[in-house]
């Protein structure tokens, strides 16, 4: 993904608040945007800061609590909502509402706030959660509200939160631009190395560095599934936010079909670690199929994810080895 020179001015003099930046995808849209003549307004909670970093301020604050979204918010031009109880798949079918109400309550609040404080954009990180299971890959219009089971709880969140961010941009008179963006199956650095927390592809990459063996993994390994690099999602959301000006909805995706078992022997190869592999199918997996259309934002904005996965687990492992995980 190539950002233009329009893009970046686009940024230029614009006071930025990014809820919860200290997440994987926060921190990533932090990193790319220090490099732009923006104001950065770093938001975090319970996790705890990087160093002073320049040209970004700090900002501690529970975003359940109107007030505080309110005060916030006062000034700021653009809003990225980063910010959400996220987890893997053991989390998510032992405690599903931890992804309801903490989550629908600053969604709610923020988008109140960004409209009271005359926020210019306000761009929602989703899931492709809302979609259904299905045989093809989703486009944006493909919402029924069937949702994997697993993803009941969770799709429904984000997609009334969806609905939501349609209501201030086309159903009031005085409308806010949203813009609510799906992405794939993201991965890279600075995602959730943790056990509880992490994804497939973190906690794959964690046992092949540590060298297990066996290596234990979920399921059967025949899921296919959508990866997306960081990278090339940050520079998808910054063409995004520098060109859509009207309520929106896209999918910023791979657009390519990998399964678990595939993923394994590239990360086999890559960490030169031929260890056995035991499928569990006793644990805890996710839908068996996701594949996504990027046709919408291929065409609105020349949307082209550029790393490959095999170059994307390769940077992915030399980042966790040189961060002292």
């Amino acid at each position: 993904m190539v950002i233009s020179k329009k893009d970046i001015i686009f940024f230029n003099k614009k006071k930025i608040f990014i809820a919860g930046a200290s997440g994987f995808i926060g921190t990533n849209l932090v990193n790319k945007l220090k490099k732009f003549n923006c104001k950065i307004f770093y938001h975090y909670h319970t996790a705890k800061p990087p160093k002073k970093m320049k040209g970004v301020t700090f900002i501690k604050a529970d975003l359940t609590k109107q007030s505080n979204c309110k005060k916030v918010l006062k000034d700021i031009d653009i809003v990225f909502m980063c910010a959400a109880n996220t987890s893997g798949a053991k989390i998510i079918q032992d405690k599903p509402l931890n992804h309801l109400t903490p989550n629908l309550i600053m969604n709610t609040l923020m988008l109140e706030s960004a409209y009271i404080n005359k926020i210019k954009k306000f761009i929602f990180i989703s899931s492709n959660t809302v979609y259904p299971v299905t045989n093809f890959k989703v486009k944006e219009s493909d919402t029924n509200y069937e949702y994997f089971e697993k993803y009941f709880i969770v799709g429904w969140m984000k997609r009334f939160t969806e609905i939501m961010c349609e209501m201030y941009s086309t159903k009031i008179k005085n409308k806010m631009v949203t813009i609510v963006i799906r992405p794939g199956n993201l991965y890279g650095p600075f995602d959730k190395f943790d056990w509880d927390k992490s994804k497939v592809i973190a906690a794959l990459i964690r046992k092949f560095v540590e060298k297990h063996d066996p290596i234990n993994v979920w399921g059967d390994g025949k899921d296919i599934k959508d990866f997306l690099y960081i990278d090339d999602f940050i520079d998808g959301l910054i063409k995004v936010t520098s060109r859509v000006n009207k309520f929106e909805v896209l999918n910023l995706a791979s657009s390519k079909q990998i399964t678990i078992r595939r993923i394994i022997e590239i990360l086999k190869k890559i960490t030169n670690h031929n260890a056995k592999i035991e499928f569990d199918i006793t644990k805890p997996t996710m839908i068996p199929k996701r594949m996504i259309s990027i046709k919408k934002a291929k065409d609105q904005l020349a949307y082209k994810p550029i790393i490959d996965i095999e170059d994307g687990l390769t940077r992915t492992i030399n980042w966790y080895k040189s961060n002292d995980n």
